[in-house]
């Protein structure tokens, strides 16, 4: 039975912390080839599995030296209909793959939650398409594609799903669409160009209220990531309601383009000191943000630094 899926603590007023860029984390940082930038076949793996423990449990020290909640995600990304069968997994493997994700992070939670320190397990689902280029799902559509991966995480032990690097607004729409018919809760987290805009030219604003309108406003709420703070900051406004929809950021290390990432051999890990600044400067003016995690090239040095610039010390 699924811990807080009635009743998500995050959405109370206390702080989270999410992991970093894992992909980025497994091929840059620990030599791992990932085919298709996929990191949910290290799961049938005992190495691999070691691997995304060692990788997981970095963040779960962090949130527990500062007593924080923690948002464990699936590493599902990419475990959907389009992208498995590149990997070798039919839709029953897939389904079945999806599960067992969950009973992973369920292990994790088990060794390091802690009493005022929830461990929220998050089932992630990605774009069908590529994150970094423009997509254009009918809502109607996405909502039928979405919807094996969200009955998956509905029929197990997992609290919320997250579409993660949503790039347009009909994905978006069918993802909650299908999250709300399965009775799961659901969050959606925009990535944008270096100009605040969606791959197509969409503004954050107009993704957000769009998708609230066309789903009646069901998702818990949103989160942006896969850009730098320096692309969207300005693309924000004060004391707008769809700005306090907006809980969590999970930057990117880098300020360069998606293209430039694409484009890119070696990794960009930025300036994690000034990246916590800017976390800093966003939390001062919308302090609704109490998701804090990271995205593409950062890792868990990133994340203490979020934490050193956004949240007081705790007391040993």
């Amino acid at each position: 039975m699924a811990k807080y899926r009635s009743n998500l603590p995050q959405l109370k007023g206390a702080d989270f912390l999410t992991d970093a860029g894992l992909e980025t984390t497994l091929v840059f940082h620990r030599g791992i080839d990932l085919p298709a930038f996929a990191a949910f076949p290290l799961l049938d793996d005992a190495k691999g599995r070691e691997e995304l423990t060692e990788y997981y449990e970095a963040y779960l020290a962090i949130a527990r030296e500062r007593r924080l909640g923690f948002i464990l995600d699936t590493p599902t990304w990419r475990a959907n209909a389009d992208w498995g069968p590149q990997l070798g997994y039919d839709r029953e493997a897939l389904r079945a793959l999806n599960l067992r994700s969950v009973e992973y992070v369920e292990r994790l939670r088990r060794l390091w939650e802690r009493p005022g320190a929830p461990i929220v397990l998050n089932g992630v689902i990605g774009p069908r398409g590529d994150g970094y280029k423009d997509g254009n799902m009918d809502p109607l559509a996405a909502e039928d594609y979405h919807a094996f991966q969200t009955e998956a995480f509905a029929a197990s032990e997992a609290d919320m799903v997250s579409a993660i690097t949503m790039n347009n607004v009909g994905e978006a729409v069918g993802i909650v669409r299908a999250a709300r018919r399965a009775g799961m809760p659901c969050v959606v987290s925009f990535t944008v160009e270096t100009d605040g805009r969606l791959a197509n030219g969409k503004s954050l604003q107009a993704a957000i209220e769009e998708t609230d309108a066309e789903t009646g406003a069901y998702s818990a709420y949103y989160m942006v990531n896969c850009a730098h703070p320096s692309h969207f900051e300005d693309a924000l406004s004060r004391g707008e309601a769809w700005v306090q929809r907006i809980l969590g950021i999970r930057a990117n290390a880098s300020t360069k383009s998606h293209q430039e990432l694409d484009d890119s051999t070696e990794l960009d890990i930025g300036d994690p000191i000034d990246l916590g600044a800017r976390y800093r400067s966003l939390r001062g003016s919308y302090p609704s943000m109490r998701v804090l995690g990271g995205c593409c090239g950062t890792d868990h040095r990133h994340i203490r630094a979020i934490c050193d610039a956004c949240l007081p010390a705790v007391a040993a």
